[in-house]
């Protein structure tokens, strides 16, 4: 667990809870078997990073929320079939790569955001979507240039199914 703030300070309240909502999310969508109980706290979990951060975060949060939203939505959709999760995934993927591809960011931003369009299209069906994007995200993701990044950004492609 992150320290918890010293303070009053709302806004450092808020990035407290963005921070520890995000990766609860993420832990949560690590595991292979969710109970349905967790299913509805990863969710919960990503949305909660996102209302934290559009209070106190920068554009490029909230394009990162988007790419942790788009992850638990295609995660449950592949869980449980689909039934109406895979088109918000697949909102939240494209909202995230549009950011990314017109607004300066991370190396491994891009290549997260390919990966998740490739996940909602693989849940949604789209088998051209699925394999393009798949395709961009292991390029990009060879090209991360931090062994950190690189390794959790290729933790998180593993997840997303083959073309």
């Amino acid at each position: 667990m992150t320290d918890i703030p010293q303070t009053t300070d709302l806004d450092d309240w808020h990035r407290h809870f963005a921070a520890q909502c995000n990766n609860t999310a993420w832990d949560l969508a690590r595991q292979d078997d969710l109970t349905d109980e967790e299913a509805d706290e990863l969710l919960n979990a990503a949305f909660a990073a996102a209302y934290h951060w559009s209070k106190v975060g920068e554009p490029i949060n909230g394009a990162r929320a988007d790419v942790t939203l788009a992850h638990a939505h295609a995660v449950l959709a592949q869980r449980d079939g689909g039934d109406g999760l895979a088109p918000r995934a697949m909102f939240y993927a494209r909202r995230s790569l549009n950011y990314f591809n017109t607004h300066p960011c991370e190396d491994w931003d891009l290549a997260f955001a390919h990966a998740e369009v490739a996940y909602a299209a693989a849940a949604s069906g789209d088998a051209y979507l699925h394999k393009y994007h798949h395709q961009q995200a292991a390029r990009l993701g060879k090209d991360i240039l931090e062994d950190e990044d690189r390794a959790a950004f290729l933790d998180v492609l593993e997840k997303v199914p083959k073309p």
